[in-house]
């Protein structure tokens, strides 16, 4: 099983990152599938629109909701954020070559979001890169054990990570793709 992750420090640079690395990884002829973020700013806010890219030629989907100026609360669209992870389920059954998911936030942390699909990709041998934050660290370290691999936040060794699992394996014939139906299970706790 394979599964990175990486955390940049600045607000917004892990979604920015990943981003590049995702649009590299098909300018050389792979298909990543997920989610990338790419947000929009706003002329009438301080805040951002939360935009995710499903990949790997998926729709860019909005998943933050305007709750007003002065709104405090939390503005992910569930909604929206859950037509994201089924695409991406989705794409993981037609054999997806890598991963990609651009937060292990909140949802995942509560056993929501893309937390059954990054399960799923770990079953079927798919290779997996996660962004990270500090808030949900200590959740993402408790769904995968000691699996992970810590990743430099830049493109190039997210890309050589990328480039290394994406190797033809022996027998396949295919670069990084698992053979349809096979699948494994993965031990990890439902925390």
């Amino acid at each position: 099983m394979k599964i990175a992750y990486t955390m940049a420090q600045g607000r917004g640079d892990t979604d920015q990152i990943l981003h590049q690395l995702s649009q590299r990884l098909r300018a050389e002829g792979h298909s990543p599938c997920g989610v990338v973020q790419v947000n929009s700013e706003r002329t009438d806010s301080c805040r951002c629109d939360m935009d995710v890219q499903v990949l790997p030629q998926g729709p860019v989907i909005r998943i933050s909701q305007s709750l007003g100026e002065n709104a405090r609360g939390c503005r992910l669209d569930p909604a929206a954020l859950e037509e994201a992870v089924a695409l991406t389920e989705r794409a993981l059954q037609v054999g997806a070559e890598m991963l990609i998911i651009n937060k292990f936030g909140k949802h995942e942390a509560e056993g929501r979001g893309f937390r059954a699909a990054i399960g799923e990709a770990l079953a079927l041998e798919i290779p997996v890169l996660v962004g990270l934050n500090q808030l949900n660290q200590e959740a993402f370290f408790e769904f995968i054990g000691d699996l992970g691999v810590a990743l430099a936040p830049n493109v190039d060794d997210l890309a050589e990570w990328a480039k290394a699992q994406l190797a033809p394996k022996p027998g396949s014939g295919k670069p990084g793709l698992t053979p349809a139906g096979a699948s494994r299970p993965v031990a990890m706790s439902a925390a």
